[in-house]
């Protein structure tokens, strides 16, 4: 409760009234405490979808216009995004912001099982990722384009000329997984796109 107060700028006793307010609108108890959590009540996840797009519309047409200035912005960013992301992509913002925004600072966290639901829930600020992770269900701006290569030991003779797609996919291979939950890597994905199955020999977290 103390989280969700200090995220919408309430104090807890402030968050306490309101949710007494909530209760008695709805006529439910919304939230219940269990095993010393507080968890929302069937009438409260039903109610969460039209809130969502509620807040979703303001943030839209009302906040969104609110102009920021990132010279004299102290804000947090949370930003969930890949190692790769980090250290090809993030290292420029870094770079740029400390120029232009100096007060302005970020937590950058692993790829999770559901970003998205993080995203909703208002835990994170942006998500970092390929189009294949991302719904529709927020805006989304395209950042770059990246080309994927194949990368093989340089004393394999299968690849010491044009490599086709057939040896791409009887050689074996190492694969990157993200998440508690392993989720496919954009090539793995791709290749399942198409009905391809290759031979992976080693999966390591992404």
């Amino acid at each position: 409760l103390t989280a969700a107060a200090r995220s919408i700028n309430l104090s807890q006793p402030a968050m306490s009234a309101a949710i007494s307010r909530l209760r008695d609108y709805f006529r439910d108890d919304l939230f219940i405490m269990q095993r010393r959590e507080l968890i929302p009540t069937p009438r409260a996840e039903a109610l969460a979808p039209a809130v969502r797009e509620a807040l979703l519309h303001i943030q839209l047409s009302v906040i969104a216009w609110d102009p920021i200035n990132p010279a004299e912005s102290d804000r947090r960013f949370r930003i969930i995004l890949s190692d790769f992301m980090a250290l090809v992509f993030f290292e420029k913002i870094i770079v740029r912001l400390a120029r232009e925004a100096p007060g302005v600072s970020f937590e950058l966290l692993p790829l999770d099982d559901d970003p998205e639901e993080l995203l909703r829930r208002g835990d994170v600020d942006f998500l970092i990722l390929p189009d294949l992770f991302m719904s529709g269900a927020h805006p989304k701006a395209r950042l770059f384009e990246e080309r994927l290569v194949c990368v093989g030991c340089s004393t394999n003779e299968q690849l010491q000329g044009k490599l086709s797609l057939e040896q791409y996919m009887s050689m074996g291979h190492v694969a990157a997984k993200f998440g508690r939950g392993l989720k496919p890597s954009v090539e793995q994905w791709l290749l399942l796109q198409h009905g391809l199955k290759r031979r992976i020999e080693l999966v390591v977290p992404g």
